[in-house]
C-alpha cells in the first residue's frame, strides 16, 4: 500500500512504516501547493496527515481511493468524520501521548498571564526598566483560586493536577460525563457550563472542538466572568471569539488570557491582542517536545501499519466502521 505524508514527522515513525514494507509517498516541496498535495493525496492508499490539511465530503469524492487516514494529533476536527464513516475509512489520532506537554503549556500559559510574564520580558528586550512603581501592571496569585476545566479528559485531568499540586486550586469541571477518576482524586467538581464561566477564577480548555462550539465564549460569555478571570486555550481557536475577548479585556471584564491556539490561526502579527499587557499568545507548541512528538509519530505510524495489515487502527476515532 501507498502511504502519503504531507509533512516531515520524527524518523521512528518513519522506520515503523518501513518495517511494515509500505511504500512512502513524501512531497517534492516541503511546503506543498494545496494542488499538489490533492495530486498526492489521489495517489494514496492511506494518508498521514500532519498539520490542518480539511478531509471534507469533496475531499473524500475527488480522492476514492484513499482507504485511511491517520492524524498526527488528537484533535480530528479537520475530518467529516460522518463522511468518512459512511465511506468505511478508518481514522485514527494520537491521544494521551502529549497529555502531559500540552497541559505544561496550559500550566505555563496560566503562570505568565497571572505575572504579566510577556509584557514583562518585552521590558527587558527593549531596555525600558522605569524606576520602581509599587503599582505599576501588577500580577496577581494563583494559590487557592479556582480552576475551571472545559474538557476534563486525560489533558485537562493533567493540568488540574498540576494546579492542585502547585497552588492548592479548587477544581470544577464542565463534561459531557462525569470523571470519577478526578472526582476521587483531585476533589473535582461538576458544574453546569454556566457555573464554570461564572464562579472560576482561571478557565483552561481542553475538550474536543465541534462546529457547534464555536466561540462559545463570546461577548455574552466573558460578561458573565468574573473580573480576575484569566482565560487559557491550548485546545483550538474556535472556541473563542477573538474580537470579543479582546473588548472583555480592554474592558476589565476579565483580567487576561492565555493562548496557543488563535481565532484565527495563525494570529494576525498586527493583532490588537499581542499589544496588552495582560496576553500571552504561543504558537500552537502544545506537542512540541522531543518525547511528544515521537510519540505521535510512533501511534500514527502504528495506525496506518495496523490498516495496512487489515487490523483495527490502535487509535480510531470511528470504529463504527468495523463493524
Amino acid at each position: 500500500m501507498k502511504v502519503f505524508i504531507n509533512k516531515r514527522i520524527p524518523d521512528n515513525g518513519i522506520q515503523i512504516l518501513k518495517e511494515g514494507n509500505l511504500e512512502i509517498i513524501f512531497p517534492e516541496n516541503e511546503n506543498p501547493s494545496h494542488e499538489e498535495w490533492l495530486e498526492n493525496c489521489k495517489k494514496a492508499d492511506i494518508i498521514l496527515s500532519v498539520g490542518k490539511s480539511k478531509y471534507d465530503k469533496e475531499f473524500f469524492a475527488t480522492c476514492p481511493n484513499v482507504k485511511a487516514i491517520a492524524l498526527f494529533s488528537v484533535g480530528f476536527d479537520q475530518v467529516d468524520i460522518a463522511e468518512a464513516t459512511k465511506r468505511k475509512i478508518p481514522i485514527g489520532n494520537t491521544p494521551d501521548v502529549l497529555s502531559r506537554a500540552t497541559s505544561d503549556v496550559a500550566f505555563l500559559l496560566m503562570q505568565m498571564v497571572s505575572r504579566r510574564a510577556s509584557y514583562n520580558i518585552d521590558k527587558v528586550k527593549s531596555g525600558n526598566w522605569n524606576e520602581f512603581d509599587a503599582l505599576e501592571e501588577l500580577g496577581q496569585e494563583l494559590y487557592g483560586k479556582t480552576l475551571g476545566v472545559l474538557g476534563l479528559g486525560r489533558i485537562g485531568f493533567e493540568m488540574a493536577e498540576k494546579c492542585k499540586s502547585a497552588f492548592g486550586m479548587n477544581i470544577i469541571y464542565h463534561n459531557r460525563n462525569h470523571n470519577e477518576e478526578a472526582e476521587k482524586e483531585l476533589g473535582a467538581k461538576y458544574v453546569s457550563f454556566d457555573e464554570l464561566v461564572e464562579t472560576s477564577d482561571v478557565i483552561s480548555i481542553h475538550a474536543n472542538f465541534t462546529p457547534e462550539q464555536s466561540d462559545i465564549f463570546n461577548k455574552s460569555t466573558f460578561e458573565k466572568m468574573k473580573p480576575n478571570l484569566i482565560f487559557v486555550n491550548t485546545a483550538r481557536g474556535g472556541f473563542h471569539n477573538e474580537k470579543d475577548l479582546f473588548e472583555a479585556l480592554i474592558s476589565g471584564q476579565i483580567w487576561g488570557a492565555g493562548l496557543d491556539v488563535t481565532n484565527p490561526e495563525p494570529m494576525q502579527k498586527d493583532s490588537p491582542l499581542l499589544e496588552l499587557s495582560n496576553v500571552c499568545v504561543l504558537p500552537h507548541i502544545g506537542s512540541a517536545t522531543l518525547e511528544a512528538r515521537s510519540g505521535m509519530s510512533k501511534l500514527a505510524s502504528e495506525n496506518v501499519v495496523a490498516f495496512a495489515k487489515g487490523e483495527k487502527m490502535p487509535t480510531c476515532v470511528n470504529p463504527e466502521v468495523y463493524n
